[in-house]
């Protein structure tokens, strides 16, 4: 019978922690209402996925303390002795989550959430304090005191009260969309300097150092000699959309809009839908088993302008080849090409559907040119050729920039980063110590192919360079091993082939290459915001001063800065 009462106090504490936890998750979202429709959606789907689990995470606690007790353990059935130790430990684990988060989320929160967490967190601090108070004073009186109990509970219903009073009964959210179809009428100014942009997911620059420094990669070896090398500082949650948004508009999500992959929405369609899931708890296993469903965002998504669109707005023809949250395809003066082109382009879906590529009169262009691609990667030795997407991509981009001419090409390569997460450990196998050599020898070369590809892409893109042009190569974010806590972690319960991870938001790279480049590697990081910023200012656009990036000036020589001072405006978003 203890044993039954022991769960009930395990369901107790663990409905207690999840209360923190939903807290937690209203925090990182205040657009979802304190109102039964915001809430009880939350509860019953998001509270109940973690109650069951941390009631047997408690069961097992309670357990473990009667088989090493030394006295008898038979608790009450709900027993203020073992709820008041769960609850500090609840509310100091909850309280670490509030911090850790604010750290994790720091760039994407707004002002009023990010200090929401953080007066959360020290409520929470503060709870934990009141139940080992209680805890400590029961035990100096005498047993059988009335009023425990009853402290008890005024103890748990202001650690759960006083949290969501900081929290606020919550905004509604901005559904305000920047249009980013461009202006394209008009005449084009004559202009004679190129920018070549090659967009890269989960690129490594130690993983380019030492294979350069090895005498391969020779293209990017060319890039690391004579080019400007900057690490970028990138975001958290390090998802593609998340980034490349901040990339592509000099802005962090709270001004871009754009906060992770994609909306979060209960698999019964009720409720406000989550824009972003907490860190350190295995939220992410609440879309693993159906609980969310991830809704992409789309093009409509951006409440702010895009560097084509400014760019297209000035008369500079762009093309813009694989950039995430590009459908439906904006007007540009050039062309735009969606990263779902290839997803859609050949299905009955896509007729009718949103546009993944402007103008429509390119599209049998496209297609052409993605069968080719295709065909080459249906050769014999295709398992050993590059990744078939990028392979597509560029492809496409060669293609269409025959069709029309552009000033600033963008081709994004992404798949490093699927590769990346599955082969980095037979990539360098001293990072994890249980690579056996015939793996190293099937599998070791199979990141670095993917590499080589886009070394080459660099060679072509070097040769075309002309006396004022600008090569910029950025990575948005890094890879790196997983620690062996989380590949311990993965093998039980997750994917046990994973073995790279950007988790923990690693620096991504710019490298620019051309006559205007100050040579060098320099230790100050740049941020994935300045991107923007700095192309601007070298194509003698002002800058938005709402633009939370900055120009790298250090990039380029002092003659080239010289006679080019930074010039601003308010916004591009009017």
């Amino acid at each position: 019978m203890r044993y039954l009462r022991m769960l009930s106090n395990s369901v107790i504490a663990a409905a207690l922690a999840s209360a923190y936890v939903l807290t937690l998750v209203l925090a990182l979202n205040p657009s979802v209402p304190l109102t039964p429709q915001g809430v009880i959606p939350l509860i019953s789907t998001v509270g109940l996925y973690y109650t069951l689990n941390l009631t047997v995470l408690a069961y097992i606690v309670l357990v473990f303390w009667q088989l090493v007790s030394l006295e008898l353990f038979s608790p009450a059935w709900i027993s203020v002795g073992v709820l008041v130790w769960l609850g500090a430990f609840a509310a100091a684990v909850g309280s670490a989550l509030m911090w850790r988060n604010v750290t994790t989320f720091a760039l994407v929160l707004d002002d009023s959430a990010e200090t929401a967490l953080a007066r959360i967190g020290i409520a929470l601090t503060l709870a934990a304090a009141a139940f080992v108070l209680v805890a400590v004073i029961r035990r100096t009186l005498p047993e059988g005191r009335p009023g425990w109990a009853t402290l008890l509970v005024i103890v748990m219903g202001a650690s759960v009260a006083l949290p969501l009073a900081l929290r606020g009964r919550g905004m509604a959210p901005v559904l305000e969309a920047r249009p980013n179809d461009a202006e394209v009428d008009g005449a084009v100014p004559e202009r004679t300097t190129r920018v070549t942009i090659l967009a890269l997911d989960a690129a490594s620059l130690d993983f380019i150092t030492s294979a350069t420094a090895e005498g391969r990669l020779p293209n990017f070896g060319r890039l690391l000699d004579r080019g400007a090398v900057r690490h970028l500082a990138t975001l958290h949650p390090t998802s593609a959309e998340t980034v490349w948004a901040a990339v592509a508009t000099g802005k962090l999500p709270q001004k871009n809009g754009i906060h992770s992959a994609g909306l979060y929405r209960f698999t019964n369609a009720s409720g406000v839908p989550l824009q972003l899931l907490p860190e350190y708890c295995f939220a992410h296993g609440l879309v693993r088993l159906g609980i969310l469903t991830e809704e992409p965002h789309s093009s409509a998504t951006f409440r702010t302008r895009t560097l084509w669109s400014i760019l297209s707005t000035h008369g500079i023809t762009v093309g813009v080849v694989g950039w995430p949250l590009s459908q439906p395809a904006p007007t540009v003066r050039g062309f735009l090409v969606a990263d779902s082109f290839h997803r859609s382009a050949l299905t009955a879906a896509a007729v009718g559907g949103p546009a993944t590529i402007y103008p429509a009169e390119l599209q049998p262009d496209a297609i052409a040119a993605m069968e080719t691609a295709g065909a080459d990667a249906d050769s014999p030795g295709a398992d050993e050729s590059p990744a078939r997407i990028d392979r597509v991509y560029e492809s496409v981009a060669q293609k269409l920039s025959e069709r029309r001419d552009v000033q600033v090409a963008v081709t994004r390569y992404q798949s490093l980063d699927p590769i990346g997460h599955h082969y980095l450990r037979y990539a360098t196998p001293s990072e994890f110590g249980d690579v056996t050599d015939d793996e190293r020898q099937r599998l070791g070369g199979v990141l670095e192919r993917h590499y080589e590809m886009i070394d080459d892409a660099v060679g072509r893109a070097l040769g075309a360079l002309g006396p004022d042009d600008l090569l910029v190569v950025v990575s948005a974010f890094g890879m790196v091993p997983l620690t062996l806590g989380r590949r311990i972690v993965e093998k039980l319960i997750g994917d046990p082939d994973l073995s790279g991870t950007h988790d923990a938001a690693p620096d991504g790279f710019l490298i620019a290459y051309g006559t205007s480049v100050a040579r060098g590697r320099s230790q100050t990081r740049a941020s994935v915001v300045d991107v923007t910023p700095t192309l601007l200012y070298f194509l003698g656009l002002p800058v938005g001063r709402d633009m939370d990036g900055y120009v790298r000036t250090d990039l380029f020589s002092s003659s080239f800065i010289q006679d080019r001072p930074i010039a601003y405006i308010p916004t591009y978003d009017r």
